[in-house]
């Protein structure tokens, strides 16, 4: 198991700090472990600091009034999360879950906001990892509202094949049935689309893992728009 220092360093949050401020976040952290299933806040709780994951895997999703429930982000072993309302002073704009037995580094708000008082380069770093945030939303955005839900497919495959560096396989690192969450849909069409892709020959599933048959098709899925598709 790492120790905080380690995961302070290889949080992009503190990417390149010196040791001796590596050492000052350290000091303020809180280790929180949270079971599977866990709900680690809630829509509207006061944003009294952010996380880090240690270990684990949580995810970040919203409920609509009729109950239906959309991933916006799943994050993994040393990503941050929470971080907006550590500036705004706001709650949290949505829910977070353990969705695997998780450990979480808090920073308390206050003690982090009395650090980058002091350590201006901290809110740089912070500047830049919230600006990366913004462009995946927009992207996500992109893909839920202009894409049908096979391109939505073929584009998250492609980017977790570049993500886990591979080219000609993936390995789900989630359930289906949070995938489909994520990409906008409910698991009986993210079945189906799998089902329709291996019939075209672009990917063969075998559980967690998919295997890339023909990328370039693949590429060019990802890359029809709903309107397109509607021709």
């Amino acid at each position: 198991m790492r120790n905080i220092s380690d995961i302070v360093s290889g949080t992009p949050l503190f990417g390149g700090l010196p040791e001796s401020q590596v050492g000052e976040i350290a000091q303020i952290v809180l280790e929180r472990p949270f079971k599977k299933g866990e709900i680690i806040f809630s829509e509207g709780d006061e944003g009294n600091g952010f996380f880090v994951v240690a270990d684990g895997k949580v995810k970040i999703f919203k409920v609509s009034p009729e109950g239906k429930e959309q991933i916006l982000h799943i994050f993994g072993s040393g990503q941050p999360f929470g971080e907006v309302p550590v500036f705004s002073g706001a709650s949290f704009p949505a829910n977070a879950e353990a969705i695997a037995d998780t450990r979480l580094l808090f920073f308390p708000r206050a003690a982090f906001v009395g650090l980058i008082t002091r350590n201006p380069s901290l809110a740089l770093n912070m500047l830049a990892v919230l600006s990366f945030r913004l462009r995946q939303f927009t992207v996500q955005i992109e893909h839920l509202s202009l894409r049908e839900v096979p391109a939505r497919v073929a584009a998250y495959l492609i980017h977790l094949a570049d993500e886990q560096g591979r080219r000609d396989f993936v390995r789900l690192n989630i359930s289906k049935g949070q995938l489909a969450s994520l990409l906008g849909t409910i698991p009986e069409t993210l079945s189906r689309t799998f089902a329709k892709m291996t019939g075209q020959g672009l990917i063969e599933v075998d559980g967690s893992l998919i295997r890339f048959l023909d990328r370039q098709g693949l590429e060019c899925l990802a890359n029809i728009r709903q309107e397109e598709f509607l021709r």
